[in-house]
């Protein structure tokens, strides 16, 4: 069985948390591995809430999900004003904040990052269930 869904989102904090839910439940009902299911949550959140709080300009973003038996494929979509992803470092020890695409590198597979100005980004993520 394969899931494939496609959100249109509001540029809102409100909407992370139900994109994260649904990914949970898409997950669940697939009955795939608990830890590698919260290495996507925790992925899929952190680019969520980098476009709210970063893609100035956008009104809203798109999240598309696929979720197979063996793998999960993820873009979080926008059309803001884009962001330089090459220089996007690691965060400080001591920072609190700037750790989402740190993150998302670190929990997931085949992590790509696009970005324009004034065009938008696109993070692409996947995770593969052994």
């Amino acid at each position: 069985m394969r899931m494939s869904v496609r959100l249109n989102l509001p540029r809102e904090v409100d909407s992370v948390p139900a994109v994260r839910r649904l990914l949970r439940c898409a997950l669940s009902t697939l009955e795939i591995d608990g830890e590698a299911g919260s290495d996507l949550e925790i992925a899929l959140t952190e680019a969520c809430a980098n476009v709210v709080k970063h893609a100035t300009g956008a009104q809203g973003y798109e999240v598309h999900l696929d979720v197979g038996q063996d793998r999960c494929s993820i873009d979080v979509v926008d059309d803001g004003d884009g962001f330089e992803p090459d220089t996007a470092a690691e965060p400080a020890d001591s920072s609190e904040h700037g750790r989402g695409l740190f993150l998302i590198r670190a929990l997931a597979e085949n992590v790509r990052m696009q970005s324009s100005p004034r065009t938008g980004s696109l993070i692409h993520f996947e995770k593969s269930f052994a």
